[in-house]
């Protein structure tokens, strides 16, 4: 019994060591959350989740507006929408990514808790995610009338947020 205990700080010790080399395999020290801001939208195509047509997120629609990413599936992403939903009745408009969702769920999620997008998008891979830094969802990237990232809110969006937003179009 008294071997054991002698071992005992081995085992406290290699316990530790894989602890942290799992958290350094698992996080980028090279990853910005907001790398973006100041900068161009980036420069993806993605299909219309109702036609299908492939549409450049630069350029939909033009102007000073909100691209959100959303899915079904996450729960915070319905805490947030009623506030997408009060967005649009103050007349933003704004770009709703469904991230790596299935459309049909999608289409579900929107009917059940009201459409506030302007433009509807599927990344069904994910793709898109990657090219803005998504690290989760919901996201919400505040874009300037000239095709800049003013902002990046992450997680649900609430009213404070939105007016901290806002002002930052001003």
């Amino acid at each position: 019994m008294r071997r054991w205990i002698a071992f005992a700080p081995l085992l406290v010790l290699a316990a530790l060591a894989a602890l942290f080399a799992g958290y350094a395999l698992k996080h980028d020290p090279h990853v910005q959350p907001h790398a973006l801001v100041g900068k161009p939208v980036p420069a993806v195509t993605l299909p219309d989740l109702d036609s299908g047509a492939m549409v450049a997120v630069r350029d939909a629609p033009a102007g000073p507006r909100l691209i959100n990413f959303f899915a079904s599936w996450c729960a915070p992403c319905r805490f947030e929408q009623p506030q997408l939903m009060a967005l649009k009745a103050r007349g933003v408009t704004v770009v709703g990514i469904a991230y790596k969702d299935d459309p049909v769920k999608t289409q579900a999620f929107l009917d059940e808790l009201g459409d506030p997008f302007a433009v509807k998008l599927a990344d069904r891979n994910g793709r898109a995610g990657v090219e803005f830094g998504v690290t989760g969802v919901p996201e919400t990237f505040l874009v300037g009338a000239d095709g800049v990232i003013l902002a990046k809110h992450s997680g649900p969006l609430t009213e404070a947020d939105l007016d901290d937003l806002l002002k930052k179009l001003r």
